[in-house]
């Protein structure tokens, strides 16, 4: 089965594709490797307009869209 999350807020839409892209691409400009993202944790606050991340239950932070 295929799914697509979006989330919709004041007239912003954000894909949980593009969320987890910008996520990882933080993680890699940060001198990390893919290949050690066990898990990922996100959290959407649409009212803040962010997205907070958890990787591998040690290393968080937040993104805004």
């Amino acid at each position: 089965m295929k799914t697509t999350l979006f989330v919709e807020y004041f007239g912003k839409q954000v894909s949980d594709k593009e969320m987890v892209a910008a996520v990882k691409k933080v993680w890699a400009d940060a001198g990390n490797k893919m290949g050690d993202i066990k898990t990922m944790e996100l959290y959407i606050k649409p009212e803040e307009s962010a997205v907070y991340y958890v990787i591998n239950n040690t290393e968080n932070g937040k993104i805004d869209f």
